[in-house]
């Protein structure tokens, strides 16, 4: 077997670009993971509306000076969440400045993760690293993060300049959804380029059966969850596992089965609740689906929808408890690079084994 000194210095320069390609894309990916917990912090403090107008340049610094403080504190005490609930609670601008923070530092992080991403592709690219095939997938992932900077301000847009004290949970559960596919899209693609690196003529992996199983019945899970955090919806049962001293939901149908499915506080919580042991049952599956090929892979999937069950269930019986709910989004996350993980070496075996 030859020695890496014997290697020609052509194939460990193919070897190393899509390593260093990998390694990139993990960093962009742990930011993406750190945005995700940054903006539950945002939404359980009820911060998000707290900054009312969208200044991809000059909103890059807070404000600098009392007057401007009291500036944008003016701006927020015209949204209904403050006439309907902050302002009747007694807010004041210490108070302000505390919610303030939590919307900015989202804000920024996001504006750090285009940067981190943007720049260093143009590098790679500049110098020809990029293997054959994927220039197209990193000019998508970059069109997703800017699309998720827009979609996050079209989501604060629905509660600015209205009676309404959130934002639409519609508009939150996208926001979060398409941060979390971009999340597996990240990883996904690292894990590709990692291969890569090792098997200069691999292809990438293909997305199979169990997979997208698993993958459409999670997705399932974190909408409803995104739904109950944009509806507030957490605090309508802090018991476990009856709700309220009942195990089934009384739902409000006055405007009918769709409008509760979709809107019905009570009836949300309880189908994030028991919707989660389904998604237990397709995660259990595709954990042991993967164990053969790669056994890690399985003991992350599992180690991850372990801890979000359990602090799923704390959540309630803390009754929200602010970093108790960070932590189950957090793993939400992390649950979702374990999935993407998994998939993604049933993928490579799989074509491994027709090959």
């Amino acid at each position: 077997m030859a020695t890496l000194s014997q290697v020609p210095p052509v194939s460990r320069k193919a070897r190393a670009a899509p390593m260093a390609l990998a390694r990139w894309l993990w960093v962009v990916a742990g930011l993406v993971v750190t945005i995700v917990a940054i903006g539950g912090i945002t939404r359980l403090t009820e911060s998000g509306l707290s900054i009312t107008h969208w200044s991809v340049v000059s909103g890059i610094l807070p404000p600098l000076s009392e007057s401007a403080w009291q500036a944008e504190f003016d701006l927020y005490r015209q949204t209904g969440e403050y006439r309907l609930e902050s302002g009747p609670a007694g807010m004041d601008l210490a108070a302000f400045k505390f919610i303030y923070f939590w919307e900015w530092f989202h804000r920024i992080l996001g504006r750090v993760i285009g940067l981190a991403f943007l720049l260093p592709m143009m590098w790679f690219w500049i110098r020809g690293m990029i293997p054959a095939g994927y220039r197209g997938r990193l000019l998508a992932l970059f069109a997703l993060i800017c699309g998720q900077g827009a979609l996050g301000w079209y989501m604060v847009a629905s509660g600015v300049g209205t009676d309404l004290t959130d934002v639409s949970h519609f508009r939150l559960s996208a926001h979060l959804l398409t941060a979390l596919f971009l999340l597996a899209g990240l990883v996904w693609t690292a894990l590709d380029l990692r291969r890569l690196a090792r098997v200069p003529d691999a292809r990438p992996a293909r997305f199979t059966g169990v997979a997208w199983m698993a993958s459409i019945i999670l997705f399932i899970q974190i909408l409803l969850g995104a739904w109950v955090a944009g509806l507030n919806a957490g605090h309508a049962s802090y018991s476990w596992p009856m709700m309220n001293g009942g195990l089934l939901p009384q739902p409000d149908l006055t405007r009918g089965w769709l409008w509760a499915l979709t809107h019905d506080p009570f009836l949300l919580h309880f189908l994030h609740r028991w919707w989660a042991w389904v998604a237990v049952i397709a995660l259990v599956v595709l954990a042991r689906k993967v164990r053969p090929f790669d056994r890690r892979a399985s003991i992350a999937v599992h180690s991850a929808f372990g801890t979000m069950v359990v602090l799923g269930i704390a959540t309630v019986l803390s009754e929200v408890s602010l970093w108790i709910a960070v932590a189950h989004q957090l793993t939400g996350a992390l649950l979702v690079i374990s999935t993407a993980w998994a998939a993604h070496a049933i993928g490579t075996a799989r074509k491994t084994e027709a090959a």
